[in-house]
């Protein structure tokens, strides 16, 4: 209350309420202006080292080449999700003549989940833009949401500032050169730590949904899935939100990963047709870790006699999975809620329990977003200026080690 000359008091003034689009921007500019930036360094130290070293030109533009720079980022997988796009599936296990060896059948675009191309074909046709135009939009404004997502999951351990520098360490963790590349990589990411974030805030429906999503995109929604139906359980368990949105939204998870695999094994005329055209065209099946043991028992004595050997990046491949290993259990330490240990630790054991090229293995871990935690709440401990220079050190040497590793020197 203010007083007036004649004595009467009026309401005090309220302060105007801040509107919700700038309340957004307060909340997430930051996040998004240091991803951007980190990403947009670690982008341009990509490219100019493919310039200096120009070794794309005389490769096949399928296979890590083409004509310019650029052209580097919608090869390898990105060749494959383009054509998706354009051509749409015709899904058929077709045998190599005479092969006898691990790689028995052609190549086939069903090895690819249909969600990425899909959106793809979407903002090809709304924007105009080509196929590589049109995955590249894709995938930068995916990895800007992931960037929100993994925000949202350190903030709720380690308040706005631990949730500022894992959104930093998204941009620059080994693999992370696919994040703005023809590649589904950060689609997926986008929707694992949104469905963690919705069970972690017990949306059960909306959780549901995303990893429905999550299992049209990438096989291994498997764990993302399997998590989701852990927390569900536990809270079925607890009764704490009764018991029709959870089962809901366990019932909803699984079906776009398995209509997929049926769809797919229809098609061929073989229910585990998509399993048998990754062993057959890809070598790409679960050897228990059989692979993975050997490569960490023969990088470290400078061996590279194994299956699908690409030395440097394979030092990368198994520093990442040391670092892996080192992470779990100080996230494991932080006591984080079932979904997230349930979701990273199944995560590792179907990557690192197959056998496939070794090389893209810090690309497969980029997923295990939540064992960024631990050093996301130890950075909050640093003022900004030092956060945002060990970033931005990090993210100018991801152009070689996140980047160039994968899609010169190995094969992402």
């Amino acid at each position: 209350m203010t007083a007036t000359l004649s004595g009467i008091r009026t309401p005090a003034p309220r302060p105007a309420p801040v509107s919700r689009p700038r309340a957004a921007v307060r909340r997430f500019g930051p996040v998004l202006a240091l991803f951007g930036t980190l990403k947009l360094a670690g982008f341009c130290s990509f490219l100019y080292l493919l310039s200096s070293a120009g070794d794309y030109r005389t490769k096949h533009p399928r296979f890590g080449g083409g004509a310019h720079a650029w052209d580097v980022l919608a090869t390898w997988d990105g060749w494959w999700y383009q054509q998706i796009a354009l051509h749409g599936y015709d899904p058929k296990l077709v045998p190599v003549p005479g092969a006898t060896g691990l790689i028995t059948l052609e190549g086939n675009s069903a090895a690819f989940f249909p969600l990425y191309p899909a959106l793809m074909r979407l903002t090809s046709a709304v924007t105009g833009l080509g196929s590589y135009g049109a995955g590249l939009l894709v995938s930068i404004v995916a990895s800007f949401a992931a960037a929100l997502g993994i925000h949202a999951v350190a903030e709720r351990f380690g308040g706005r500032r631990a949730g500022l520098a894992a959104a930093g360490l998204w941009a620059v963790w080994p693999g992370s050169g696919v994040e703005w590349a023809v590649y589904s990589d950060s689609l997926y990411v986008a929707l694992a730590a949104w469905a963690c974030h919705a069970v972690l805030t017990r949306r059960w429906l909306t959780a549901g949904v995303l990893a429905f999503a999550a299992g049209l995109n990438r096989p291994t929604a498997a764990a993302l899935i399997a998590a989701l139906g852990v927390a569900a359980l536990l809270s079925l368990r607890r009764r704490e939100d009764g018991a029709l949105r959870p089962l809901l939204a366990t019932a909803l998870a699984p079906l776009g990963l398995l209509g997929y695999l049926l769809w797919v094994g229809d098609r061929m005329g073989d229910l585990g047709g998509y399993f048998e055209l990754q062993s057959g065209a890809w070598a790409h099946s679960f050897d228990y870790g059989e692979q993975t043991l050997d490569v960490l028992t023969s990088v470290p004595v400078g061996k590279f006699d194994y299956l699908f050997a690409y030395p440097f990046a394979d030092v990368i491949s198994v520093g990442v999975i040391l670092l892996a290993c080192a992470l779990l259990p100080l996230l494991l330490r932080l006591r984080p809620p079932a979904v997230l240990v349930v979701y990273t630790v199944l995560t590792l054991v179907l990557v690192l329990g197959s056998q496939q090229i070794v090389a893209n293995i810090s690309r497969y871990l980029l997923p295990c977003f939540p064992l960024f935690l631990p050093l996301a709440v130890a950075m909050r401990r640093l003022s900004l200026p030092v956060q945002c220079t060990l970033l931005g050190i990090a993210a100018l040497a991801s152009g070689s080690y996140a980047g160039y590793a994968l899609f010169e020197l190995g094969v992402p």
